[in-house]
């Protein structure tokens, strides 16, 4: 077999004899030269060059933009609601009666029921502080009643139905405050009995 004149086989032992009887060629020369890009025409505008002034102002955090001196972000209000507003049926404003339910001893008691009675279904707010209101009472007159009769026979009973009895007419004022200001109320351990009543407890049609 012919071997090719270029024939480069590293592989081959006779590489290196090859490569030296190898004839190198010269690519042919030509009149051909490198073109250049023509200058900038006179109107092409020049690049700006930022000044220290213009990168600082890039440079913050407001991104460039003219912030005024006084400003302040804008605040997001709740809609306020009208808790003064007549109920319907009864005519008494609304803070009115979902304060009455918790007001101490047998006011908050009778209040709360008549207002289950008289208030429609479609007032769930004065509703639901009566039927709250009205669960308070009963928890605490049946926590009174057990105390008072253990109280004829321990006097330790005694004292803890008085120290019952202080802590929620307390309780009963700040709710009372609580729901004419129109702030939430939430009695968690007397939400079976809210529901029960609010439930049973119809309005008189």
């Amino acid at each position: 077999m012919a071997k090719k004149k270029f024939d480069t086989n590293p592989l081959d032992p006779e590489f290196p004899e090859k490569l030296k009887e190898a004839e190198t060629t010269a690519l042919p020369k030509n009149n051909y030269q490198t073109s250049e890009f023509p200058p900038p025409s006179i109107t092409e505008e020049q690049t700006r060059r930022f000044t220290e002034t213009d990168f600082n102002t890039y440079n913050s955090p407001y991104n460039g933009q003219q912030v005024p001196a006084h400003f302040q972000t804008a605040q997001m209000h709740a809609p306020t609601e009208d808790i003064s507003r007549k109920v319907a049926k009864v005519g008494l404003p609304e803070n009115v009666l979902t304060a009455l339910p918790y007001i101490p001893f047998y006011i908050g008691l009778i209040s709360g029921l008549l207002i289950l009675l008289f208030v429609p279904k479609s007032e769930t707010k004065a509703r639901f502080h009566a039927a709250q209101g009205l669960a308070a009472h009963i928890g605490i007159l049946i926590v009174s009643t057990i105390l008072g009769l253990l109280g004829n026979v321990t006097g330790m009973a005694r004292v803890g139905n008085w120290i019952f009895g202080l802590v929620t007419l307390v309780m009963l004022i700040i709710f009372a405050v609580k729901a004419w200001k129109g702030k939430p109320v939430h009695i968690e351990s007397v939400d079976d009995l809210t529901e029960w009543l609010e439930e049973k407890i119809k309005p008189i049609k």
